[in-house]
């Protein structure tokens, strides 16, 4: 199935598409350029950019009908990987692009100021110099944020919660994020607090994955945090395979992680937000600037726990922590 048809396909025939909709019709179809930070066949992907579609067609914006949107992803933490699928898509040229994580933001900002841009689920765009504050972002960018900084001290608070013993913490993550540097700082003042010896390491590729966590699961008593963004994302099944093997309990960013075999997530909804975001790029498409958009941040968080993933690793998960649970995966 090419992008053309998957995209088509969630959008849906055009058969009971409401009369607010046809008013709303616009004479030219729009482009909507859309850049993954996972392969494009990747079901979290695909479930992202359908919340998307979703959004736009509650809007009144129908794929065939006034838009078509060209979905692109990206394999591999790389930044020439990054370069060059933004390059290829600000060179289409689309009427408004929407994308993730702050890597691919920051390229996009570097590669075109006129095209609009409408982020979802990236780091503090403030202090990674993609918007000029919340409120006024300015230049031509705006969107949503996914976490704050102080998350990082959230995650090793439920690290310890759910495996009190834990004692030395691996915070893993793609550093060349300039938003998780923050999520770090806040993590690192924390760790003397909860008596958690931590290491950090930048992964690029499966091999530094795979030495990372093997180094930390030569020592009892160890933890992950496991912080999502390229390449995290296209490699969690390897991490999840890694901490099974080595029986370390980890927490993860999003719910997709935890469904997808880890053992407990604490974040946002990241495919409401992607929902969410899809006013911003109507609102664009209609003839407003992303400079006037502020950037919205994070409604409401969901923690989430797979018992599943908890049993092969031996854990027992306190009752008091399943009962605020948001989702139990079972």
């Amino acid at each position: 199935m090419n992008r053309r048809d998957f995209i088509t396909l969630l959008g849906g025939a055009a058969t009971a598409w409401p009369l607010a909709a046809r008013a709303q019709q616009s004479d030219r179809m729009r482009r909507i350029g859309v850049l993954a930070s996972l392969a494009e066949n990747d079901p979290v992907a695909q479930a992202q950019v359908a919340a998307l579609v979703r959004g736009l067609r509650d809007l009144g914006w129908i794929e065939g009908r006034n838009i078509r949107i060209e979905f692109r992803g990206i394999t591999g933490g790389g930044i020439d990987h990054i370069r060059a699928a933004v390059a290829e898509l600000v060179a289409s040229n689309p009427d408004v692009v929407h994308s993730s994580t702050t890597q691919i933001v920051q390229e996009l900002k570097r590669q075109t100021r006129t095209i609009p841009i409408v982020f979802a689920n990236i780091g503090d765009p403030v202090d990674t110099g993609i918007v000029a504050s919340l409120a006024q972002p300015g230049g031509n960018a705006t969107g949503f944020q996914n976490v704050e900084p102080a998350i990082g001290g959230k995650w090793l608070e439920l690290l310890k919660e759910v495996a009190p013993d834990v004692s030395r913490v691996l915070v893993m993550a793609n550093w060349g994020n300039d938003a998780n540097q923050s999520i770090l700082r806040v993590i690192e003042a924390s760790a003397p607090s909860f008596g958690v010896h931590l290491t950090s390491v930048a992964v690029r590729d499966a091999a530094e994955i795979e030495s990372a966590i093997e180094a930390v699961a030569r020592e009892p008593n160890a933890g992950l945090i496991v912080i999502a963004g390229l390449p995290i994302n296209d490699r969690r099944k390897l991490i999840f395979a890694l901490a099974a093997r080595y029986r370390l309990p980890a927490v993860y960013t999003f719910r997709y992680f935890t469904i997808d075999g880890g053992l407990m997530s604490y974040g946002p909804d990241e495919l409401d937000t992607y929902r969410r975001s899809a006013a911003y790029v109507g609102r664009i498409l209609k003839g407003e600037k992303p400079s006037d958009l502020p950037v919205q941040t994070p409604v409401q968080y969901q923690l989430v726990i797979n018992v599943n993933a908890a049993k092969v690793i031996g854990l027992i998960i306190p009752p008091a922590l399943l009962a605020r649970a948001d989702e139990v995966i079972e």
